[in-house]
């Protein structure tokens, strides 16, 4: 993989980090305490809000996760190993890549 591909890739992986990190912050709201809202109809509205910030909650540790994938593969970049399949060695497609900058097999090795 030359410099530019590689050039490409970051700039990728940067804008997938920028998003995340803007889907973070529109997140928040949703993890935040449920407050008891004597307004509100009852036991039915609390037991709806506890689950929507349960769904917030997984939501943000699956965009963590991304995150730790995407830096993990900015590292690979550093380490000169982006681009490799962990199993075999093989290069990894362009194409792949480019779904999922982060992965870390060639489709052959990925299906098993």
């Amino acid at each position: 993989m030359d410099e530019t591909q590689l050039a490409e890739f970051r700039a990728l992986i940067e804008a997938r980090l920028t998003a995340l990190s803007g889907e973070d912050a529109l997140g928040e709201a949703g993890k935040a305490t449920v407050e008891l809202d004597q307004q509100a109809v009852g036991r039915l509205s609390r037991m709806d809000a506890l689950q929507n910030q349960a769904m917030a909650k997984a939501t943000g540790a699956r965009r963590e996760a991304k995150r730790a994938r995407l830096l993990a593969a900015l590292t690979r970049m550093e380490e000169g190993e982006f681009g490799y399949c962990d199993d075999c060695g093989e290069d990894i497609a362009e194409g792949r890549l480019r779904l999922d900058p982060a992965a870390l097999k060639c489709v052959d090795c990925a299906r098993g």
